[in-house]
């Protein structure tokens, strides 16, 4: 054999196994995605509701082409409380607090899926807070009504993005509760030597699609909030920071950053728990159900 033929022999066998290996993984990926999708089927919602007298129901709205699914449960003449999940996440996050039914005497509970998440357009995630922001905005002109209030609640990225909302569309909002926010631009950790490779496509799609969800906004989110800085003046609303000094994903500095820059906020309070995570939902939900308490007795 001579060697040019036996050079070609080595290099198809090994282009033939990449193939193989990469078409595994690809395959893999797409069965994992089930286990990854930070989502819950209607069976498994239909059980966690059994008993109980309310259960949420789930709507879609077309914006721009996009399908944004949200869920909602309560009395319609109540106040509204929106809960905005983090990165990955979707609206059943937020599911403990639909069972609530004490909370959900006070107010109307509504939990949206962000654009790539949960039953929006999953695994296409948006870069944009403004367009996040765009695509959230037909569900809360939807609840807000005449005397009725809206209160956003915003878990880690989500609370970037209810700030969002508060500069974009005032008019529409009542109160903020921000928890575990990754608000600060100075504080966001350098992760582009991993991110931008996995936003490639060749291996984009060989991780779970939420995880590449999570990627694009992720990998954006430190320019999107430097966007931000010149408006956060612009927020008047009362806003409650809730956050965990043993926060390892979100930096606690961000409760600083926040009272730095909402100077112009009607109210401004602060949550800070020195042995609290960054699961707040889960871990500390009295103090997100408390902090909306204390949004409903304000003008």
């Amino acid at each position: 054999m001579s060697d040019f033929a036996f050079f070609y022999g080595r290099v198809y066998i090994f282009f033939r196994g990449a193939i193989i290996i990469y078409f595994v993984v690809f395959l893999l990926s797409y069965l994992f995605s089930s286990c990854f999708s930070f989502r819950l089927s209607q069976k498994e919602i239909d059980a966690a509701f059994v008993h109980l007298p309310l259960k949420p129901v789930q709507h879609q709205v077309i914006v721009d082409g996009k399908t944004i699914n949200y869920a909602e449960i309560g009395n319609d003449s109540l106040p509204v409380a929106l809960f905005v999940h983090g990165s990955p996440g979707s609206w059943s996050a937020f599911v403990d607090f639909m069972k609530d039914t004490a909370l959900l005497k006070k107010v109307k509970i509504v939990s949206i899926d962000r654009i790539g998440f949960g039953y929006s357009e999953f695994g296409e995630g948006e870069k944009s807070l403004a367009k996040q922001a765009e695509y959230l905005l037909p569900i809360v002109q939807l609840y807000k009504k005449p005397g009725k209030k809206v209160i956003l609640i915003g878990h880690s990225l989500g609370g970037p993005l209810i700030a969002q909302m508060a500069m974009d569309y005032p008019a529409l909002i009542d109160n903020l509760i921000i928890v575990a926010g990754s608000i600060s631009p100075y504080l966001e950790p350098n992760e582009k030597w991993f991110r931008i490779p996995l936003n490639f496509l060749p291996i984009k799609i060989l991780i779970p699609r939420s995880f590449r969800a999570s990627n694009v906004e992720l990998l954006y989110l430190k320019p999107e909030l430097i966007k931000m800085l010149p408006y956060w003046k612009n927020i008047q609303q009362p806003v409650t920071v809730i956050q965990g000094n043993k926060d390892v994903l979100v930096r606690p500095e961000n409760a600083a950053f926040a009272k730095e820059m909402l100077i112009n906020s009607r109210k401004l309070d602060f949550i800070i728990v020195d042995d609290m995570n960054h699961f707040v939902p889960w871990t500390h939900p009295q103090l997100i159900t408390s902090a909306i308490d204390s949004a409903l007795l304000r003008n």
